[in-house]
């Protein structure tokens, strides 16, 4: 049997890519084993030199690993995945309809999480531009790499958590509250890239090829994505 291909990506990305890649190995025989983990931890591994066949982050990190010499020119994008919110199971919903609605619900929480990832970033962005960034930095518990925030807000350890709808959909113990209206909707499409040394180019570049495919398309939907 062929060796499994080895990747590595950001949590984000883990439940469509688990989907994607069983569905691979059905169609083809070829195995993909990749591993998910916070994407400031992947792309330092893969910066480190760390073997894989395939990387998968957001694009701006595929960018920069690119003009850093560490991934081959030409990166594939795969989803486009926006940002919801979610509150323990049972509390009451905020408010999300509006950009003034949704400032007026992180100000009444008395605590808020977000990640480290991009979506974490552009909403600090968003808090200096609202001018309550300085009000929510003593009340915003940010999770490290690799925890998801909706594990803080199920624990109740924060009031309302922000991240990619995709890592919201299979935790218990939290509600759903839905995502950001659209004027303010933090989009993040996540690429794939191939490390510069990759002996199993061509083989990866049939992978990503299913995945970008219209074929991949239901799956992206089901775990809460849309195809780049």
């Amino acid at each position: 049997m062929t060796a499994p291909l080895t990747g590595i990506s950001s949590m984000a990305t883990r439940q469509v890519l688990a989907e994607l890649t069983t569905a691979y190995t059905a169609r083809t025989g070829q195995a993909v084993a990749i591993e998910s983990v916070g994407g400031v931890d992947a792309a330092r591994r893969v910066a480190a030199g760390e073997a894989f066949d395939v990387v998968i982050l957001a694009s701006d990190a595929i960018d920069k690993l690119i003009a850093a010499g560490h991934l081959q020119p030409g990166r594939v994008d795969l989803v486009r995945s926006g940002v919801a919110a979610c509150v323990r199971e049972g509390a009451p919903l905020p408010d999300l309809s509006s950009e003034a609605s949704v400032k007026a619900a992180v100000l009444a929480a008395d605590k808020i999480s977000y990640s480290t990832g991009p979506s974490g970033v552009a909403l600090q962005k968003r808090f200096e531009r609202w001018g309550i960034a300085e009000t929510m930095a003593a009340r915003t518990v940010q999770a490290p790499p690799g925890v998801p925030v909706a594990s803080l807000v199920a624990k109740g350890e924060v009031a309302l958590g922000f991240q990619q709808l995709s890592e919201l959909l299979h935790v218990q113990g939290i509600t759903i509250v839905g995502g950001l209206p659209e004027p303010i909707q933090i989009v993040t499409v996540f690429s794939a890239g191939i490390p510069v040394n990759a002996p199993r180019a061509e083989a990866v570049r049939a992978l990503l090829s299913f995945m970008a495919s219209p074929e991949a398309a239901e799956a992206k939907q089901r775990q809460g994505m849309e195809p780049a």
